[in-house]
């Protein structure tokens, strides 16, 4: 099996199931914080690094065995699906400012970024891929200066609110 139809349902999961939830919701997910220095490096970084897990289990190919690699890859593959699924629905009803605090954004601020690290772990592993393993490191390191930038800018957005949100829920887990 082709390691690319693994990204099929996560593709599903971010774009087709977001605008049936909300249309208005694709905007707000594709929209990018201003950023500064750094994180304009990273944010060419991790461009780079999505097309590379986005192009590069083209390439790659799935063995279906009973190794503990194959199936430590398939729990990953499939609790990042549902993690996405989740995140994605609350991420489509947002308050009436436009802030996320409920569902799983009540434990993560970031329950997205997490997400797609865990479901790309689990294709990297199913498709025993150590080159793709270390795309998705960078992708998640870079992702994290991608994440600063939101946060400058929420701050900015949201003010108090989300000041509050910040006190009381972690960046990650």
């Amino acid at each position: 099996m082709n390691g690319f139809l693994l990204l099929i349902p996560f593709l599903v999961i971010r774009f087709i199931l977001l605008s049936v939830l909300n249309r208005a919701s694709i905007q707000r997910a594709a929209h990018f914080a201003p950023m500064w220095e750094n994180e304009k490096a990273a944010y060419f970084i991790y461009q780079i690094s999505t097309a590379g897990i986005m192009l590069y289990p083209f390439f790659l190919s799935v063995k279906i065995d009973f190794s503990w690699q194959f199936f430590l890859g398939l729990i990953s593959y499939l609790a990042g699906l549902c993690l996405c699924v989740i995140t994605i629905i609350n991420f489509s009803d947002p308050d009436p400012v436009g802030l996320n605090t409920n569902g799983i954004y009540r434990f993560s601020r970031n329950p997205m970024y997490i997400a797609y690290f865990i479901c790309f772990v689990g294709i990297s592993l199913l498709t025993r891929s150590m080159v793709l393993f270390g795309i998705i490191v960078i992708f998640q390191i870079s992702a994290h200066w991608i994440i600063l930038a939101e946060e400058r800018w929420c701050l900015e957005k949201f003010g108090t609110a989300y000041k509050q949100y910040m006190k009381k829920v972690r960046r990650y887990i």
